[in-house]
């Protein structure tokens, strides 16, 4: 059996999140590239040397990072968004790929999920991509209340991103999470079980 490595991915309040929730309720180990990152900011010195010399020594609070001081830093321009980016992706992304590695000595399929997986151009490092979209209203009014935040924010946020529908037309399978909580599941179960059935038909062509 071929082992599978699949990416979760979306805008902004697409609800990646929660495909990723039903997938590990699947039995599935989901590797969270937020999760990560988060870690590589307090145990990777390189990592930490970087970010105090390009964000200064504000950056981190008794060994403990000042997330508030950071992400003012970060998103007051493009060019912070860059660097941040340039420091974090290179070890997020070798990380993820030792932890796949681990989980496919135990399982055949395992999942990533990650905002940026076009990005960031991780989407090579897949057999398939799974992009969970929604309607740009839906998405917007699940961020507003989720983030107590206004539309100005959202958009801004969105247009950071690659614009969902050219991750649609790049994707392997598209989720549609414009619904309830049951159709998601519903839709994320039979693309799991889809690709299941379609690993096994190849595995039989071999």
């Amino acid at each position: 059996m071929k082992k599978i490595k699949i990416a979760i991915t979306g805008n902004i309040g697409s609800g990646k999140s929660s495909v990723a929730e039903i997938i590990e309720g699947m039995g599935y180990e989901v590797i969270k590239a937020d999760d990560v990152s988060k870690d590589l900011y307090i145990t990777n010195e390189k990592v930490k040397k970087r970010i105090i010399e390009n964000f200064g020594n504000e950056s981190y609070i008794d060994g403990k990072l000042n997330r508030s001081y950071l992400a003012e830093k970060v998103f007051s321009s493009e060019e912070n968004i860059k660097k941040i980016n340039e420091i974090l992706h290179p070890p997020t992304i070798s990380k993820i790929n030792w932890l796949m590695k681990k989980a496919l000595e135990k399982k055949d399929l395992v999942f990533t999920e990650a905002a940026l997986i076009y990005e960031a151009e991780m989407d090579a490092n897949y057999d398939y991509v799974l992009v969970v979209a929604a309607d740009d209203e839906i998405r917007k009014g699940r961020i507003i209340k989720r983030d107590n935040t206004d539309e100005t924010s959202f958009w801004g946020r969105d247009s950071k991103q690659i614009p969902q529908k050219e991750k649609i037309q790049l994707a392997s399978f598209v989720i549609e999470n414009n619904s309830s909580l049951d159709h998601l599941k519903n839709k994320t179960k039979f693309v799991i079980n889809l690709i299941i059935q379609i690993n096994f038909q190849n595995n039989l062509k071999r």
